[in-house]
């Protein structure tokens, strides 16, 4: 960035008995002599570009240098005479250094190289390169040129993507330069294209430069602004490339107006839509592919609620905006550099046909509830939303479906009938055969999609879960052809010796039943269901229906144990009957059964 004298006077030989210091980038690894260098102190370190393709960014990694990058550096110490070079690393570490530096086409943004092939009707196998493009990021390239409109989508340049190409600047900013429009934001345009590739011209600690690109901008095309952060030799440099643009897109006697410098963000929005950011509050933003940015606390651009931007800095910002306390743990967002505020007309001129609507439904907890979400978005950014109640449609089905699952199917309202019909079923299943279909909870969240989802066709929200008849369903499962037979094996209720029907409970590993011993005096036949093929276990109670003893087998209870039950009943019953044989007595009245 400095003028040839002042690059001369930096290289030329010190004065007879004086002694210099030369601080230098990797740019002194080139044949580059100094006169009078005999000592090199070698840091071992470089900054070099490294391309996100996610991001579309590229910034500068500080890193180890390669072995050969060393052997370049301590060269420079021996050009003109013996020299020695000091290396601020150990020995050790240097044989660890990898051999060679990476070949540049490997990390850089290819843009700029894939608007040339397509220019050129060339395909990159026709060509030989010393090191191939990689693959992945020469198609990140051209996708790009295809969303700048500089290739169709055919693969063909297209004849704004010709001018931008004819343009000495990276295709985003030929692209802004191109579309810009009237003379005066052509000129603007040309303005930003020459501070976004040049050094910054203000100088300073970066967290105290101002973001706004329009005061640059305003400084660079009128010769009489003066700015205090501003450095001469670099606005004289960005003049004259803004000049050379003018020049090419002949606007060179054309003047903006304050209202085109005003413009700056719709303008540089057409470089970098991608970089579109939305205010999150206290001066952090987010960036349309979901990055979090911030600017520096007190700047000028804080209050703006959408931003243009076009340098992040790898910097982290703590605790960014005009916070008070120490900075929150989680809350460091990349530095914005260079930006341009943007209003919602803007936005929606120059963004409009990438925004979308989207609708989301979801479960509310705080409501307990299905709620749907209306938003406009840009990529990561909400710009509006509204909420309310859900609609009926395929998704608010799956919603509530994910809603059972997640409750495994608590959410729905299960009488006890329809819990016990799951188990009849269930245990039909497992004690007579696989044709009884799965019913029980893992089966029936498994196959949710099914048996559920045609019966919310009409559902909004909780209140029809808690309407569906699941008793229905598993019914429906079953076959109602089958329901008859299913009652003819696992019948609901058995008869006992008093007469009276008494439910069976199918929900432990056997069917049981839970009756007072009275109720089965006269019983010679142990009760079953399944045809006769399975006893059921009886739990026999006292008459203050607390158990007594469980068996599979009646007669044989009556002929074996029964005899130390009945002493033990008989002393704290007394009133009640306690006949030495069972099987030939009849069962109390049924008054007393009552009870």
């Amino acid at each position: 960035a400095l003028s040839l004298a002042e690059q001369d006077a930096a290289l030329s030989p010190s004065p007879p008995g004086r002694r210099r210091v030369v601080l230098a980038t990797d740019i002194a690894e080139t044949s580059l002599t100094v006169a009078g260098v005999r000592i090199v102190v070698d840091s071992g370190l470089v900054r070099s570009p490294r391309f996100d393709a996610r991001t579309g960014l590229t910034r500068l990694h500080t890193e180890p240098i390669s072995r050969a990058s060393a052997d370049q550096r301590s060269g420079r110490a021996g050009r003109t005479a013996p020299g020695v070079a000091h290396r601020l690393w150990s020995e050790a570490e240097h044989a660890h250094r990898r051999p060679f530096t990476p070949a540049e086409i490997d990390n850089v943004d290819l843009t700029g190289l894939a608007l040339e092939l397509t220019l050129w009707g060339t395909e990159v196998g026709d060509l030989r390169f010393l090191d191939p493009p990689p693959t992945r990021a020469l198609a990140d390239a051209r996708t790009l040129l295809v969303e700048l409109g500089a290739v169709d989508h055919s693969g063909r340049i297209t004849a704004a993507g010709t001018t931008m190409a004819e343009l000495p600047v990276h295709p985003r900013l030929g692209r802004m330069i191109v579309d810009a429009g009237r003379p005066g934001a052509v000129v603007v345009a040309c303005a930003l294209a020459a501070l976004v590739e040049e050094r910054d011209i203000f100088r300073g600690r970066p967290e105290e430069l101002p973001t706004d690109v329009a005061e640059r901008v305003r400084v660079v095309l009128d010769p009489g602004r003066r700015h205090p952060a501003a450095d001469r030799a670099a606005v004289q440099l960005v003049r004259r490339r803004t000049s050379e643009l003018r020049r090419r897109m002949r606007v060179d006697r054309s003047d903006p107006t304050d209202a085109d410098v005003a413009a700056c963000g719709p303008v540089l929005a057409l470089a970098y839509p991608d970089r579109l950011a939305q205010a999150r509050g206290e001066g952090r933003f987010r960036l349309r592919n979901g990055a979090a940015a911030a600017l520096p606390p007190g700047d000028a651009l804080i209050g703006e609620r959408f931003l243009v931007v076009a340098d992040l800095d790898g910097a982290l910002v703590q605790g960014a905006g005009p916070r008070r306390g120490p900075a929150l743990p989680g809350r460091d967002d990349l530095r914005i550099r260079l930006a341009a505020g943007l209003d919602d007309d803007s936005l929606e001129r120059v963004a409009g046909d990438d925004i979308e609507q989207v609708h989301t439904v979801r479960w509310d907890e705080s409501r307990d509830d299905l709620r749907q979400r209306a938003e406009r978005r840009l990529g990561s950014l909400v710009l509006a939303s509204r909420e309310g109640p859900a609609a009926p449609g395929d998704a608010t089905i799956a919603a509530l479906l994910d809603r059972v699952r997640a409750t495994r199917l608590q959410v729905l309202r299960w009488r006890d009938a329809d819990r016990a019909l799951q188990a009849r079923i269930t245990f039909a299943r497992r004690a007579v055969g696989d044709d009884w279909p799965a019913v029980d909870d893992d089966a029936l969240l498994a196959t949710v999609d099914e048996w559920l989802a045609p019966r919310l066709t009409r559902a909004t929200g909780r209140a029809d879960l808690e309407r569906v008849d699941v008793g229905g369903a598993l019914r429906d499962l079953v076959g109602h052809h089958r329901l008859r037979e299913l009652d003819g094996l696992m019948p609901v209720r058995v008869a006992i010796a008093s007469g009276r029907d008494v439910p069976v409970d199918y929900t432990s590993d056997a069917p049981a039943i839970a009756v007072r011993v009275q109720e089965l005096f006269g019983t010679t036949i142990h009760p079953t269901v399944a045809r006769g093929r399975i006893a059921l276990v009886v739990h026999l109670l006292s008459p203050a229906g607390r158990p007594i003893q469980v068996t599979s087998d009646l007669p044989g209870l009556w002929s074996g144990s029964w005899r130390e039950v009945r002493k033990d009943m008989a002393g704290r019953y007394p009133k009640h009957d306690w006949p030495l044989d069972p099987a030939s007595a009849r069962p109390p009245p049924r008054r007393d059964r009552r009870r």
